[in-house]
């Protein structure tokens, strides 16, 4: 065991997210607001690092797209933090792009009970990673995202190995460069953020890179397959009553229509602001509305052309 141990803490001494940064020695010695003020700034630099990792989030948003259209799934994988992100990203689809639950998927070191109370050790069997995505069958039609703040983490290591192994596009996102992972991914998205505020607290700037990549990977892939109009969620889930809302105002933001006339629109529509879009812009029935946006794979802007003849 003692040989695991320093084995491991000498792999840990070269990674940039367990480095310690020097400027920030007497952090505690700071009042309050300064200390605050110290984090944000720390906080600032991470947008910056993710805008030079553009060209391969891009390449993941591309295969995402293409799993989706081709009837395959964007499954995220990870342990700690990492896994919560990706549980975080995967629970906000449904809702904010109508899309069914399987379509964006999320696996966690440890199982659900991981998401508020971690799990110790979870991370540490690649096996079980591996098992995690025999388990959800992954195959060559789905895009399997590895998430690690060290780029190595063994649970997802052995998941992305597995994934691999199936046929499926592998991306990673991590916080180091030349990491295990990114040498198995077929997309690695390295986002160096250099050390935390606290040396090794990957929840801070890791973890806030991790999410804004997270959220550029679906949100790409949802605009590129006809999840969005503008810049409008037009595939908004109206489960409640402040999604009903915001139905209604994308309605009437499009069509001109009252508020008002936009809620009987969407009432006509059953309760689809695509559908209840195109009735009112081309005057068509709900049912040759839902004709022309399965004839153009539910893209809006590509249904209104077709109905209008151009």
């Amino acid at each position: 065991m003692t040989h695991e141990i320093d084995r491991e803490s000498n792999a840990l001494e070269h990674l940039t997210t367990e480095a310690i940064n020097s400027d920030l020695s007497d952090i505690d010695s700071l009042d309050t607001e300064s200390r605050l003020r110290v984090i944000n700034a720390q906080d600032a630099e991470v947008a910056a690092a993710v805008g030079k990792q553009i060209p391969q989030i891009a390449r993941a948003v591309h295969s995402a797209a293409h799993s989706l259209r081709r009837g395959g799934r964007l499954i995220y994988i990870g342990a700690g933090t990492s896994g919560r992100l990706g549980v975080l990203d995967a629970a906000e689809c449904p809702p904010t792009f109508g899309t069914p639950p399987e379509w964006v998927q999320a696996i966690i070191a440890g199982g659900q009970q991981a998401m508020f109370r971690a799990v110790e050790g979870a991370e540490d069997d690649p096996d079980l990673g591996a098992a995690a995505i025999i388990e959800i069958d992954a195959s060559e039609n789905d895009t399997v995202v590895g998430i690690s703040a060290s780029g190595r983490a063994p649970f997802v290591v052995g998941a992305l190995r597995q994934a691999k192994k199936r046929g499926a596009t592998t991306i990673v996102i991590t916080n180091n460069k030349n990491s295990e992972l990114e040498a198995i991914a077929d997309i690695g998205i390295p986002v160096v953020v250099g050390p935390e505020v606290l040396a090794g607290s990957t929840r801070m700037k890791s973890g806030t890179a991790q999410k804004m990549v997270l959220n550029m990977i679906s949100t790409g892939a949802m605009m590129e397959i006809g999840k969005t109009y503008g810049n409008l969620m037009v595939d908004v889930m109206a489960t409640n009553t402040k999604l009903k809302a915001r139905a209604a105002r994308i309605v009437a933001q499009v069509t001109g229509e009252s508020l008002a006339a936009a809620q009987q629109s969407l009432a006509n529509a059953g309760g689809s602001a695509k559908v209840a879009i195109l009735m009112v812009e081309t005057g068509k029935t709900a049912e040759e509305a839902r004709q022309f946006l399965e004839a153009t794979g539910g893209v809006l802007r590509k249904a209104l052309s077709r109905a209008a003849g151009k």
